[in-house]
């Protein structure tokens, strides 16, 4: 068996989830021995959770390294206590003394595992084999040489290939690996429930139905892999069809900057899922938008893209609508808020080196006269001395065409100054780095009465059109005017009277 290479299981990873001396059995490093530990139950379990943070340097990782403890070393200690002389594995030599630990402590250590992998199965919505789904997790977040390099695009030339088959070969060992004899010495059947599991509640804490589809379904054909090069083409596929990591899983993130750390990206998990067709009118203005993205995600050349106008008119849902549209053709999409422009640079800096298409998108984005952020912004989208990435865009909407607010007494003040066709272009000059700017306007009332009716029959609500449009006339009065927010919200209303 070659357990024990995972030790050298460097491109996968595995050297951050195995201790360095497995060989040596020494203790796990992060287990603590419960206390008069019994198989713990089905249900109502609670305590350990999914880390936030690196998946594999967490305890997500350290499950496989206490497992392939347990994998390596049973059969020593086992025997060790069978031993006519009762002479424990700590008190002899070479092999004897590198498992200081009696069967108890083991059986200890199984069922430690056996409440985190369920607990994070429980966590993802996962079912069936769980030491599959398990393992799964593991490679569909491992960021790194071979996974991030064939993301998106693929399996690659080269000799990482190679390295690659061998760590998918040790990778696939574990995957079938017989828990069987194992369960027998340690005089316990518990932990052949995770390898049929059936989960009464799939639904996902951590990710959306989508991701936890696709993992449970990879899973279940790593398991039906018949050889180590095929093991690693459905892994392949995988990074090809919809990344690795947080980034290949998930569409849609957000930043956080704890105090004292680095800016991170966290991802969405909960996003709408709203497509163009669903936006009623502004053809002209959602052709525009979905050409300049289409040459994005084609590696075209396309331009940051400003969408402004009346409120409520689908500036902000257009720009969902393209992440749900070109997702699966790598583009993802990362929200940030004005106050965390100090982080762009940091964020961009994570992102730029990697196969997907970024577009950071920045929601309502105006300043005030006496927010300067506007000229930190402009160094980022153009002119440092760094070349814009190719893989990054900044969309943004507003309800400003200029972003900077104007008044009469700018005006006055400029008639003080020397030089104001300066101070004119430098208020212009953060919108004139957005090479698309697209018009939302507020729909007449044809239009509105247009989107009424369109909502009304994809809601599935029967009324006889004359009152549906008397009621949303009387609706928009009074709420908000003619947009197709209110529209919505009208349609929002009808739907909760049924």
């Amino acid at each position: 068996m070659r357990i024990n290479e995972l030790i050298l299981y460097t491109l996968s990873g595995a050297k951050r989830m195995l201790m360095p001396g497995i060989l040596d059995a020494e203790r796990p490093t992060g287990y603590s021995m419960p206390d008069n530990v019994s198989c713990p139950p089905v249900s109502g379990i609670s305590g350990a959770g999914c880390p936030n943070g690196d998946i594999l340097s967490g305890e997500a990782g350290e499950i496989l390294r206490d497992m392939t403890f347990l994998m390596e070393n049973y059969e020593k200690v086992c025997a060790s206590q069978s031993r006519p002389d009762g002479i424990r594995g700590l008190e002899g030599t070479g092999a004897d003394r590198s498992c200081g630990y009696s069967r108890e402590d083991f059986r200890s250590i199984l069922f430690s595992c056996m409440h985190r992998i369920l607990e994070l199965s429980v966590s993802h919505g996962f079912e069936g084999n769980l030491w599959h789904t398990y393992l799964t997790f593991l490679l569909a977040n491992d960021e790194n040489a071979y996974s991030t390099s064939c993301e998106i695009v693929g399996a690659v030339e080269g000799s990482i290939n190679a390295l690659a088959l061998h760590d998918f070969a040790v990778m696939k060992e574990v995957f079938d690996y017989e828990f069987d004899p194992m369960l027998r010495a340690l005089g316990t059947e518990c932990f052949s429930v995770l390898l049929d599991y059936h989960n009464g509640n799939t639904g996902s804490k951590v990710f959306n139905q989508r991701i936890r589809n696709r993992i449970c379904d990879l899973s279940k054909a790593l398991g039906e892999a018949e050889s180590t090069e095929e093991f690693k083409q459905r892994v392949t596929q995988f990074y090809r069809e919809f990344g690795v990591g947080k980034l290949g899983l998930h569409k849609a993130f957000r930043i956080e900057h704890p105090e004292g750390r680095k800016a991170r990206i966290v991802p969405i998990t909960k996003i709408a899922h709203v497509h163009l067709d669903h936006l009623v009118g502004y053809e002209i203005a959602k052709k525009k938008l979905l050409d300049n993205t289409k040459a994005f995600v084609e590696g075209r050349r396309a331009n940051n893209c400003l969408l402004y106008g009346d409120a409520g008119t689908g500036k902000s849902s257009s720009i969902k609508a393209i992440l749900n549209q070109y997702y699966d053709q790598g583009l993802r999409m990362i929200e940030i808020y004005k106050h965390q422009f100090r982080d762009l640079n940091e964020v961009i800096a994570q992102i730029k080196n990697r196969n997907y298409k970024f577009i950071i998108y920045m929601d309502d984005l105006s300043f005030e006269e006496f927010e300067t952020e506007y000229k930190y912004l402009k160094a980022v989208i153009e002119g440092g001395l760094e070349k814009k990435p190719e893989n990054i865009l900044i969309y943004a909407t507003s309800n400003r065409r200029h972003l900077v607010r104007e008044t009469f007494r700018d005006k006055a003040d400029r008639d003080e100054e020397l030089h104001t066709n300066d101070t004119v272009q430098e208020k212009l000059s953060l919108v004139s780095r957005f090479g698309v700017t697209i018009y939302f306007g507020a729909p007449d009332k044809k239009e509105f009465q247009q989107i009424v009716k369109v909502l009304a029959r994809e809601n599935g609500i029967q009324m006889p059109e004359e009152t549906l449009l008397l009621e949303a006339n009387k609706w928009e009065l009074s709420h908000g005017g003619l947009s197709g927010r209110t529209a919505q919200q009208f349609i929002d209303y009808l739907l909760g009277c049924v």
